[in-house]
């Protein structure tokens, strides 16, 4: 058989067909890691977190967990759109302010935002407001430089006819150079996103008492692995669930973008 034919059957294969298919292949990775003397250290075995998972459903004291990491995710996130949107635009749209602000920005977005949590901490305390602010500098650092580059990679031609068809600068801002930015605002919210989860557990080091975070930080000293990995994949659906939620907007707002992937 060519190698054309193998790949035409290839890509008739549905695509959630090889979404059970690299599930499966994980699930059984899982199991042979377990079943060794080094990765069963690690590693719990997947029965062995489905019941941790179960038992914490049915007691009631994972909902707890999810709702506030949820909130401090959001919010965090939320907080970082709102402020990055503005001086994304301002930075591509205004010379005089991109050579004031960008520096600092490509200064900033250097440092780990891990490493602002003592400073967090003498500023904000242990609560709430710390954890979010952490979550806010991780997604706003992401969002303003992907939206930036967004604004700056707008095509000229569509700028000049513009012009030519008499537009003011405020048409051209609103008509054209955000719905040619949408896309990587789109793409800012799914880096964005992603940030502020992987800074969660970082954030919840800030004196939480609740969220996953604190409870795979808590597991791991009890060395309770099932509790961690199940901490884990929960943290790893909600980001496939906010992953899914984006690309849905994407198909609405830009399905006038021809794409390879449909």
């Amino acid at each position: 058989m060519s190698s054309k034919k193998k790949k035409s059957m290839l890509n008739r294969i549905p695509a959630k067909l090889w979404m059970l298919l690299s599930i499966l292949a994980a699930f059984l990775l899982w199991i042979f890691i377990a079943s060794t003397d080094a990765g069963g250290v690690i590693f719990a075995k997947p029965w062995e977190v489905i019941s941790k998972l179960a038992g914490k459903l049915q007691d009631g004291t994972l909902w707890p967990h999810i709702y506030i990491s949820l909130f401090r995710v959001i919010a965090g996130f939320l907080c970082g759109f709102i402020a990055s949107v503005p001086i994304a635009f301002l930075m591509g749209w205004y010379t005089p302010f991109r050579n004031l602000v960008a520096p600092w920005i490509q200064f900033v977005r250097n440092i780990p935002p891990l490493a602002y949590i003592p400073l967090v901490i003498a500023g904000a305390g242990v609560g709430e407001k710390a954890k979010i602010i952490v979550i806010f500098i991780a997604s706003f650092l992401v969002l303003v430089v992907t939206i930036y580059q967004g604004v700056c990679n707008v095509d000229v031609t569509l700028i000049k006819a513009a012009k030519v068809l008499g537009a003011t600068d405020r048409d051209i801002f609103f008509q054209v150079v955000i719905p040619a930015s949408t896309p990587f605002i789109l793409v800012g919210a799914r880096l964005g996103l992603s940030a502020s989860l992987t800074t969660l557990v970082a954030a919840e080091l800030t004196g939480a008492s609740k969220g996953l975070g604190m409870m795979i930080q808590k597991a791991q000293g009890y060395y309770d692995m099932a509790t961690v990995l199940m901490g884990i994949l929960i943290i790893g659906v909600i980001g496939l669930t906010f992953e899914q939620i984006v690309r849905y907007l994407e198909r609405k707002l830009t399905g006038w973008q021809e794409t390879m992937q449909q």
